[in-house]
């Protein structure tokens, strides 16, 4: 299934279900008392988080979703059955918004189910409009339209641990060494063109896509990458040590942060320089050094040593623990 990560959408409730003039037959009396029933409610739209994050997919090809409409009043008094409500599932991190109204609703666990379209009350019978004056009413009401709106849905990643850095910077390599996740990579920029998930010992691991300068003006990538760390509670910051300027590799990324704001900035971070095998030792040690010099404790890794890696995921699991 393919993974989409935004979508636009047309969501309707059902109407309510008419009211009806009845009456009710009698031997001694064909035309009896007023006994029409009153409409069925219209069916409501839910949307619900699932944890898989495939299922935007659905709306691909499908733009307009509708509840089921309420039957009509009966005769004998009785009420339409009321209209079954449409529930549509959206993944964990979705962030869904009523073009119409504005309002926002926000999926941040598993079975969070809200109420997103009212279904429409039904109408009423000529039974209800009976009286001492009236014992032959004719009137009946139609059932009321349900809501209806179009609505924006972008998943925002609700993940422990974002890798993060410039293309190429070997965040796949990484992630699919520590998960079963099976990344695609390769030798040239842009490899990873939507983010990869992973699990390492209870712990979310996403590779998000690369940026270059100026993502957070929409260049590249552009928010496809920075929106999906907005919920990342640790960020891994990955610099390849092929680089001839590490400080400015490190500094795109982080002005990229800055610049989007809504506070990127001041997530956890842990910087992690790739591709220690390709790199001569004087200059990881060097690379080290500045790292700390600017304040940071760098974990140095190649995807050829696996003990480099491990202690890499005991790094994010020691980043990552709740706060007691």
């Amino acid at each position: 299934m393919a993974f989409i990560d935004e979508v636009k959408i047309e969501l309707k409730a059902g109407k309510g279900g008419n009211g009806v003039v009845r009456w009710r037959h009698e031997k001694s009396a064909p035309k009896g008392g007023p006994s029409g029933g009153n409409g069925g409610r219209g069916g409501s739209v839910y949307l619900e988080a699932v944890s898989d994050l495939t299922a935007l997919a659905r709306f691909r090809g499908h733009k307009e979703f509708r509840a089921k409409h309420g039957d009509d009043g009966k005769e004998s008094r009785k009420q339409g059955g009321d209209g079954d409500d449409l529930v549509l599932n959206v993944p964990v991190g979705s962030y869904v918004q009523n073009k119409s109204t504005g309002k926002v609703f926000d999926f941040t666990k598993p079975g969070q189910r809200e109420l997103v379209l009212k279904g429409g009350n039904g109408g009423r019978g000529n039974y209800v409009f009976r009286s001492s004056t009236n014992v032959t009413p004719m009137q009946s009401t139609d059932g009321r339209i349900g809501e209806q709106a179009h609505f924006t849905i972008e998943l925002r990643l609700v993940v422990d641990v974002g890798l993060i850095g410039l293309p190429n910077a070997g965040k796949s390599s990484i992630l699919n060494e520590l998960t079963a996740a099976q990344a695609r990579i390769g030798a040239y920029p842009f490899t990873t063109l939507e983010p990869n998930l992973g699990m390492f010992d209870q712990l979310v691991l996403a590779d998000i896509p690369g940026l270059i300068e100026g993502a957070a003006q929409g260049k590249g990538l552009g928010h496809k990458f920075l929106r999906h760390i907005q919920r990342t509670r640790v960020i891994a910051h990955c610099v390849s040590l092929e680089h001839q300027d590490l400080d400015h590799a490190y500094r795109v990324v982080r002005d990229e942060l800055v610049a989007y704001g809504r506070g990127l900035d001041e997530k956890p971070e842990l910087v992690v320089l790739t591709k220690s095998d390709l790199t001569d030792p004087d200059d990881i040690t060097r690379a080290v050094q500045l790292f700390r010099k600017n304040g940071h404790m760098p974990c140095v890794v190649s995807i050829h040593n696996h003990d480099s890696i491990m202690a890499l995921g005991r790094a994010f699991q020691k980043l990552a623990a709740p706060n007691d």
